[in-house]
C-alpha cells in the first residue's frame, strides 16, 4: 500500500493541487491590504480643486454609479441562479435545451444602448464644456512650451513699460477665480500638460497649438494642499526621454492681490552685483550659463537689458518666445528647480552646478545648439570657487 505522504504528492492530488494556492495565499493577502492604504496622493482627479474638475469628478461618479448598480444586478441575478438551478444530491434532471430567445436578446441588447445614450449627453456637453475658450476682461492668457524637461511660461499680456513680457519656469502662478487660457506648443517632442486637481490633461506637441483652461476655486489661495498654501502639483503626462518623471511643474494660485504684486515683483529685473562673492559669480554666469540661460539684470549704470541667447519656436503661424534652458531671473525666489524636481536650497543647487545628471537623469553628451536641441545641462566643471559664486548670485535674485 503507497503511503498517505507519498498518495498526498501526486500530480492529481487534492492537497498537491492546492499546494501553491496556499503558499502564495499570503501574499496576494499582503498585497491586497497594502493597496488598501494607498491615498489618493497630491495628484488626484479625484479631489477637484476648480470648477472644470468638479465636473469631470461629476461626470466620473455617474458612470461609477451606473457601473456599481450595473456590477450588482448581474451578481444579485448570478447568484440567485447558482442557488436556484444548482445541482442537487439525487437530481438527475438536466436543463432544458433551448436554442435563443429573441426576445431575451433584443433586451439585453437595449439595456446597454440606452444605458450609453444616458451617459454620451453629459459626456459631450462636458467635453464642449472644456474646451470652449474662455471669454470676458478677466481671462488670463499664459503661452506654456514644454522643453526636455522643463516647462517655460510667458505672460503675453503682463509687460513691463519697456515692452518686456513675464516668463518664468517650472512654476506656474495664477489668480483664484479667474480662467486661465493656456496657449501650448513643444520646444522638441511630445509631451502632455496635466494638472489634475483643475482639468485633465492635453498633449503639447512640437509644431501645433493645443490649447487648455485652468481654474481654481475662489478660497484655493488659503488651502494648504501640503506643500503650501494655494500649491497645486502637475507634470507631464507623456513619456518624453529619460526625466521625464522629474519634468513636473508648481501650480501657485493667488488671491488677485497676492497675483497682481508677484507679477510686478517678476517684471523688475534682477540687480547685477559689483563686488564680492556674487560678482563672481555674475562673471561666471556671462561667461558659461548665458549659452542656454537668460536673466534681465539692472546694470550698475542703470541700464536694463536681458542677457543670454533667445530663439522663437514657430508653432502653426504662431512666435512663442524662449530659450534654450530656464530663464533664471528671480531664481532665488522660486521653491524649485530642475522641472520643479528639487527643492531650492543650497545644498540641493551645489550638487546641481557640480553635476546636473548626478541629479537628474538626462542627455547632455547629445545637445545640439545650432538645431535647437537641448537634452539637459552638461556638466562644466566648475570649481568650488565659481559653484559658491553661481550659488549666491542666484539665491541672491529673487
Amino acid at each position: 500500500m503507497t503511503p498517505r505522504s507519498e498518495r498526498s504528492e501526486r500530480p492529481g492530488d487534492r492537497p498537491g493541487r492546492f499546494a501553491a494556492l496556499r503558499r502564495i495565499a499570503p501574499l496576494i493577502a499582503l498585497f491586497l491590504l497594502l493597496a488598501s492604504c494607498s491615498g489618493s496622493g497630491p495628484q488626484s482627479t479625484l479631489e477637484p480643486q476648480g470648477p472644470i474638475s468638479r465636473d469631470i469628478d461629476g461626470l466620473w461618479e455617474l458612470v461609477f454609479s451606473i457601473a456599481i448598480g450595473v456590477f450588482v444586478l448581474v451578481m444579485v441575478a448570478y447568484v440567485i441562479s447558482l442557488i436556484r438551478f444548482r445541482e442537487r444530491k439525487n437530481d438527475d434532471r438536466r436543463p432544458k435545451q433551448v436554442h435563443g430567445n429573441t426576445r431575451l436578446e433584443i433586451v439585453w441588447t437595449i439595456i446597454p444602448a440606452v444605458i450609453l445614450a444616458v451617459l454620451a449627453v453629459p459626456t459631450v456637453q462636458n467635453l464642449f464644456d472644456i474646451r470652449a475658450e474662455p471669454t470676458g476682461a478677466d481671462v488670463l492668457q499664459v503661452r506654456v512650451t514644454g522643453h526636455q524637461w522643463w516647462w517655460e511660461f510667458e505672460y503675453p499680456d503682463i509687460t513691463s513699460t519697456d515692452g518686456r513680457t513675464l516668463i518664468t519656469a517650472n512654476e506656474l502662478h495664477i489668480p483664484a477665480g479667474r480662467p486661465v487660457y493656456l496657449t501650448m506648443t513643444s520646444a522638441d517632442v511630445i509631451h502632455s500638460f496635466w494638472v489634475p486637481p483643475l482639468n485633465g490633461k492635453r498633449d503639447v506637441v512640437p509644431g501645433r497649438i493645443t490649447h487648455l483652461t485652468l481654474e481654481a476655486d475662489a478660497d484655493q489661495a488659503t488651502v494648504d494642499t501640503g506643500f503650501g498654501p494655494g500649491v497645486i502639483l502637475g507634470q507631464c503626462a507623456e513619456f518624453c526621454g529619460l526625466a521625464h518623471a522629474d519634468m513636473r511643474m508648481r501650480v501657485f494660485v493667488h488671491e488677485e492681490a497676492g497675483f497682481q504684486a508677484w507679477a510686478d515683483g517678476q517684471l523688475v529685473p534682477s540687480v547685477v552685483p559689483t563686488e564680492g562673492v556674487a560678482a563672481d559669480g555674475f562673471a561666471t554666469f556671462n561667461q558659461v550659463c548665458t549659452a542656454c540661460h537668460q536673466a534681465t539684470v539692472e546694470q550698475p549704470d542703470g541700464t536694463i537689458e536681458t542677457i543670454g541667447l533667445e530663439h522663437f519656436i514657430e508653432a502653426r503661424g504662431e512666435q512663442f518666445r524662449s530659450s534654450y534652458g530656464p530663464n533664471l531671473t528671480h531664481f532665488g525666489g522660486r521653491t524649485t528647480f530642475g522641472g520643479a524636481s528639487f527643492d531650492n536650497v543650497e545644498d540641493h543647487l551645489r550638487r546641481w552646478l557640480a553635476n546636473p545628471a548626478d541629479l537628474k537623469p538626462m542627455d547632455p553628451d547629445r545637445n545640439d545648439l545650432a538645431n535647437a536641441r537641448i537634452l539637459g545641462m552638461p556638466n562644466f566643471g566648475l570649481s568650488d570657487d565659481e559653484i559658491s559664486g553661481l550659488v549666491t548670485l542666484l539665491e541672491g535674485w529673487k
